[in-house]
């Protein structure tokens, strides 16, 4: 029986379902720092089956400078969909996506996929850490999977804001997360971006805060933090954002995991946000 996984999974729960039909695993493991690295780290072992996808190559798309696209565009529904049928992934698919650890690459996949309108897919709890420490099998070839149909719909417009829209948002009241490190937040460092700050009227809480020792916290301690920053808004109510549109996932995934789901994402996001020098920074905050 294939399993209904939305969320989070567990090492163990993915360990008992080996060569389960329709099931198909995703490497989504990444390096800011050296691009490489997650194509490397999936060559010299992987959950057994999985197939391996490259955040610039097939988690993003294309954009001309200057469009407010941001490091990480947001890619094109049709791409996406032959890249999922090259691996093999079809609509029917329990899709388990995983990264080194903590899940902030593959949140991307799972959020690209939920906003396909694809319901079961979720994201290994602990990732290739959690997996490798509890002595799990490894794969060390390249998997070749068999190709299948991924009739292309189109994504949920209704979730993916521009900066205007942020913008609007957030005259209006809403809530804008901004799941950065503090101190990138704050303006006090930038390591990636041409520019330190943040959106004005965004709020700071780190992706990390959805996690205790490399996990996912607890369904109902999340589903409290988040309905105190929420603040009595809905959840659609809430917009996340981070430096491209990738780790601002982890509070899309997180929330749904608390039971909080339809929170949206600013796919630009900051990377987005400075490629129009008149947009306004702020410095400082929480």
């Amino acid at each position: 029986m294939t399993p209904d996984w939305t969320t989070l999974v567990q090492a163990e729960e993915l360990a008992a379902a080996p060569g389960c039909a329709g099931l198909a695993v995703v490497d989504c493991r990444h390096s800011l720092a050296d691009p490489g690295a997650g194509a490397r780290d999936y060559r010299d072992g992987h959950v057994p089956g999985a197939v391996h996808a490259d955040m610039d190559r097939d988690l993003s798309g294309t954009a001309p400078a200057g469009s407010g696209a941001g490091r990480h565009p947001w890619p094109d529904a049709a791409d996406l969909c032959r890249r999922l049928g090259a691996w093999g992934i079809s609509p029917r698919h329990q899709v388990v996506a995983y990264d080194a650890g903590d899940g902030a690459f593959a949140a991307r996949l799972w959020f690209l996929l939920q906003a396909l309108g694809h319901r079961r897919v979720a994201v290994l709890d602990g990732g290739w850490a959690r997996w490798t420490a509890l002595g799990l099998p490894q794969e060390p070839s390249v998997r070749m999977a068999a190709a299948a149909d991924y009739p292309p719909p189109t994504f949920d417009a209704a979730r993916l804001l521009d900066a205007v829209q942020v913008q609007a948002h957030l005259d209006r009241g809403g809530l804008l997360l901004d799941a950065r490190a503090g101190e990138r937040f704050r303006g006090e460092i930038e390591p990636i971006d041409r520019v330190a700050g943040h959106v004005p009227g965004a709020t700071s809480r780190p992706y990390a805060d959805n996690l205790i020792d490399g996990r996912f916290k607890p369904a109902a301690r999340l589903r409290t933090e988040f309905e105190r920053v929420l603040a009595g808004r809905d959840p659609a109510d809430a917009v996340a954002m981070c430096g491209s549109g990738v780790t601002a996932c982890h509070h899309l995934l997180a929330m749904a995991h608390a039971g909080l789901p339809g929170a949206r994402l600013y796919t630009g996001s900051w990377s987005g946000w400075i490629e129009d020098p008149a947009r306004p920074v702020a410095i400082g905050g929480v």
